[in-house]
């Protein structure tokens, strides 16, 4: 058997002391991996996009507001509604003018009001949307501005009031 091994040993060359051609890059390659570059697909972001642009059009559709106002029943309507949140909004801007601790009381129990006659419009928006073009419904509506247009005229009645009786007021002390 030693004689068989010899003979193997012999026969075959086992270069122990010189490693094959190519080891040292071999080596090197397994030190120093080089990091896989990634390719970026865009067709996939592209068909990302794709899928949340219908979806936002279909919600888009779906999620519109139906509703009936009453500009929307005749161009006379619109035309009114128009001047009477025109006029709301410049009297509102007055009034904000003249808030100090004197008037804050009379301006907030104006503007509870105020709160109260927007909750009835809605609920008369409501009316016009379940019976399109009432009469009745659409004079309640022109009828709510006009109530708030004359609560904001009171109240700037009533501050008018109050400054003038406290010019008077401070008139005397000074006399």
């Amino acid at each position: 058997m030693k004689d068989q091994l010899n003979t193997f040993f012999k026969d075959n060359n086992f270069d122990v002391d010189v490693p094959k051609l190519g080891h040292l890059d071999r080596f090197e390659k397994r030190l120093h991996p080089q990091e896989k570059k990634r390719t970026f697909s865009y067709k996939w972001i592209s068909v990302a996009a794709s899928v949340i642009l219908l979806v936002g059009i279909w919600m888009g559709s779906n999620l519109t507001d139906n509703t009936l106002i009453l500009a929307d029943v005749s161009p006379e309507m619109k035309e009114t509604e128009t001047f009477f949140v025109s006029t709301i909004q410049q009297e509102l801007k007055q009034i904000e003018k003249y808030r100090n601790t004197t008037t804050e009381k009379i301006i907030e129990d104006a503007l509870n009001q105020l709160e109260k006659l927007e909750d009835t419009y809605n609920e008369l928006v409501i009316a016009l949307n379940e019976s399109f073009n009432d009469r009745r419904v659409v004079f309640a509506m022109i009828n709510n501005y006009q109530r708030r247009i004359e609560i904001l005229q009171d109240l700037l009645a009533q501050i008018d009031t109050l400054k003038k009786l406290k010019t008077n007021y401070n008139d005397e002390i000074y006399i």
